[in-house]
């Protein structure tokens, strides 16, 4: 993908430099996660993430291509664990660990909509409905 300046750092707030931003890259590797595995995902189902551990090992300039992958490396009940890299051609870039969860994809969005705002729906306990009089 080529590195644009809406994806710089100075762009997205994370830094003042015109390279790929740390959370930019992010994305494209939580993107290479979860094409690598919606084909393989039931009906009604998808994933979100859950866990993210990487490093940004060096700066890619704007106008270069970076490209992210994914590898699953475990699967345990609904948590599906990823080896992520991005590279700048031959070199590396950034890699770590992503986890993603299978979800009911409408349930969640109906949970999503029925939040309070603090991320808790309303008529589940600690949710707005248990502390409003």
């Amino acid at each position: 993908r080529l590195v644009t300046e809406e994806m710089s750092a100075r762009h997205l707030g994370s830094g003042s430099v015109g390279v790929l931003a740390t959370p930019a890259m992010v994305a494209m590797m939580e993107g290479a996660a979860t094409l690598c595995v919606e084909p393989f995902l039931p009906e009604g189902t998808t994933t979100v993430g859950y866990i993210v551990n990487i490093r940004h090992l060096a700066p890619t300039a704007i106008g270069h291509e970076a490209t992210a992958r994914a590898t699953v490396s475990a699967v345990g009940g609904k948590r599906i664990t990823f080896s992520v890299q991005c590279f700048e051609g031959g070199k590396k870039v950034g890699d770590g660990e992503h986890v993603r969860v299978v979800i009911q994809a409408d349930s969640f969005l109906q949970d999503a909509s029925e939040s309070d705002g603090r991320g808790v729906p309303a008529d589940r306990p600690g949710g707005a409905a248990a502390v409003r009089q």
